[in-house]
């Protein structure tokens, strides 16, 4: 019996974190949510957009040129380049860009690298704008992105808003595009519904933005400064809101073991974060930002993967003692995980067969919690991080 409640108690953990809880999310919307009220007002204000570029030749001129064809006014926006540490033409490239848009363009460098953070910590106390966009060197933002952004400010509550991540790829149907671009839809509507409820969990460093008022310096080992930055809003009283019409189209990963370096860092981050964001676990001081919290972010770099194994052994004991149901479940606990192994095999053979890519995706996203929590603990994550090779935007 005890084994059995162990059992379910793994299988609620798992169920709650990855789809129970966007479905309660949803129910609560439609029930209780509040009205997001973005002004309608067509006032802008002053926005410095900062691209951190480390090593970023390939994509750079791009960047500017995309930056540069944003549809707001050019005498309020200022674009910030740092390329701190690149070894390549990165520097060099951006300074070379040409711009007869009227857009101040700065563009800073140092050689030694000290990573995305120590960049950017360098160069904020030059920002005056009242409102700082950040955005990744590889991604491309749609034309009124910043327009979009700078709207939900007019509520005074709002202090960082968030955009949306979109993958794109040449091909759809590869394992890291199928697998990395459905998890950032479902993610994307997590964030809608949960700014819509509340506040939006954090941000994803490919676009978002903050008063710039409210940045504080945080710690210079922090893995992932934006998800980090845009959640100390929140301990000033701030909410965090989602412009789903602001979005950063990325190419995906360059293969599913791209993607893997990728969610070992961030898995490193997010548990780095979640331990050192913990006061935002108190409801008596947060309310249901505290269950939001936990929910969305926190379950998913802790108890979740944890519970998935826990789930298999348990139910290996159980299948051939307790009855026909906890056989039939383990059967289809078999069948799932060898979807996931034709998945790998079918990428490795460049087979393109989009249903066992899901499983294979959803495999690595949890294992990479486990090495990420082996790196933490050997301290062999550091903000130096090495970046994942991906694929050009289409």
């Amino acid at each position: 019996m005890m084994l059995e409640y162990f059992f379910w108690l793994n299988v609620l953990v798992v169920v709650y974190t990855y789809l129970g809880y966007g479905l309660i999310l949803l129910i609560l919307n439609l029930l209780f949510s509040r009205k997001n009220r973005i002004s309608t007002k067509t006032e802008h204000a002053e926005v410095s957009i900062l691209i951190a570029a480390y090593n970023e030749e390939d994509w750079i001129v791009e960047k500017i040129n995309n930056t540069l064809s944003l549809d707001y006014p050019a005498k309020l926006l200022k674009v910030i380049v740092i390329t701190d540490g690149s070894t390549d033409e990165t520097y060099q490239k951006a300074k070379s860009c040409s711009n007869s848009t009227g857009i101040s363009v700065e563009v800073y460098h140092q050689p030694e690298r000290k990573g995305k953070l120590a960049a950017i910590e360098r160069i904020m106390p030059l920002v005056k704008s009242p409102i700082t966009v950040f955005t990744d060197a590889n991604t491309h933002l749609n034309s009124q992105a910043i327009q979009h952004l700078v709207h939900h400010y007019h509520n005074p509550k709002i202090g960082a808003v968030a955009g949306e991540k979109r993958i794109s790829s040449a091909n759809k149907d590869e394992a890291s595009s199928a697998g990395e671009g459905l998890y950032w839809k479902y993610e994307s509507l997590l964030k809608a519904w949960d700014a819509k409820l509340y506040s939006a969990v954090g941000a994803a460093g490919e676009l978002f933005s903050i008063r710039t008022n409210l940045y504080e310096n945080i710690p210079p080992d922090t893995l992932i400064e934006d998800f980090y930055l845009t959640m100390t809003v929140l301990r000033k009283g701030y909410r965090i809101a989602y412009a789903a019409d602001a979005y950063a189209v990325e190419g995906s990963s360059a293969s599913v073991g791209e993607e893997l370096k990728r969610k070992i860092r961030i898995a490193a981050g997010g548990l780095q974060a979640s331990w050192r964001l913990r006061d935002l676990l108190n409801p008596f001081r947060y309310g249901v930002f505290s269950w939001q919290f936990l929910s969305h972010k926190v379950l998913r770099w802790t108890l979740a993967p944890l519970a998935l194994p826990l789930v298999f052994v348990s139910n290996l004991l159980l299948a051939f003692s307790a009855g026909k149901l906890y056989l039939g479940i383990f059967i289809l606990q078999i069948l799932f995980y060898l979807l996931a192994l034709l998945g790998w095999f079918f990428e490795k053979k460049q087979l393109k067969i989009k249903a066992f890519f899901i499983p294979y995706y959803f495999c690595i996203m949890n294992y990479s919690v486990f090495l990420g929590f082996a790196r933490l603990l050997k301290k062999q994550q550091t903000v130096l991080w090495e970046k994942a090779e991906r694929k050009r935007n289409q």
